[in-house]
């Protein structure tokens, strides 16, 4: 293992590297944190490529720093609506906010379900989520709000919206989902949901997909859109609640 600079960001990272002679080929496996103003962000952690000639073949053609400059922005963007927002209110909106580049690893595996080249620009271009944002809030008002917000901001165009909050999953997926591009030509999913929202999706995601089931599978479906449903009959109480003590502050 050395130090060296990573060929796609530029930061410093820790490589190994296995060399594969017949191929002329090398792998590298490395990882790079750097601190930006979302706190500590990894880029390429546990990245693997094979690459020629020393050049590493990244799926993104060495456009990670406009992706995370594109990406600061939004975050930057929902920071300031959450300020004016509990200035206004004396609510904070949002519980917790979380952004990322999807991993060389992962854009690669959905290219290749969707049938599409292994190229920046099917990850770029074809691929809507190489840049995600998942925002978490206490309250159905303050998911339409910061969504609001968002489609009104001069700095981003929405390209295609889906409210499963509205419109749920069969399965009870509840959560509203925006594709925006920014100015620079760089798409990025924006996901908002409700705490019961996101812990639902978290425990359906562990429960239902990491595990096979056998004959309790029909069961196991049925019983985890029960609880969807009933956190959401929840959300409604929650939201008829904070209205009645808002409007007697009024």
């Amino acid at each position: 293992m050395y130090i060296n600079n990573c060929t796609t960001c530029g930061e410093r990272c820790h490589l190994t590297c296995e060399w594969q002679a017949d191929a002329n080929m090398v792998r590298i496996t490395f990882a790079v944190i750097r601190k930006s103003q979302r706190g500590y962000i990894r880029l390429c952690v546990r990245r693997d490529a094979w690459c020629r000639g020393g050049c590493v073949d990244d799926i993104y053609g060495g456009r990670r720093p406009q992706m995370e400059a594109m990406l600061d922005s939004l975050v930057a963007e929902i920071r300031e609506l959450r300020a004016n927002m509990i200035a206004q209110t004396g609510f904070d909106p949002i519980e917790h906010l979380l952004a990322r580049v999807k991993s060389e690893e992962s854009m690669r595996d959905k290219c290749r379900r969707k049938g599409l080249p292994e190229t920046p620009e099917s990850a770029l271009q074809k691929v809507y989520d190489a840049l995600g944002v998942r925002i978490v809030c206490g309250f159905l008002s303050d998911v339409y709000a910061i969504r609001d917000s968002i489609a009104n901001s001069a700095k981003f165009d929405v390209v295609e919206e889906r409210d499963y909050i509205r419109h749920a999953k069969p399965n009870g997926y509840r959560s509203y989902h925006m594709i925006i591009r920014s100015q620079s030509g760089y798409y990025a999913e924006v996901q908002l949901r409700t705490i019961s929202m996101d812990t639902w999706a978290s425990l359906e995601h562990h429960l239902h997909y990491k595990k096979k089931h056998g004959g309790n599978q029909k069961l196991i479906v049925q019983e985890l859109k029960r609880c969807a449903d009933e956190l959401a009959s929840t959300d409604v109480s929650m939201q008829t609640i904070r209205d009645m003590i808002m409007s007697e502050e009024e």
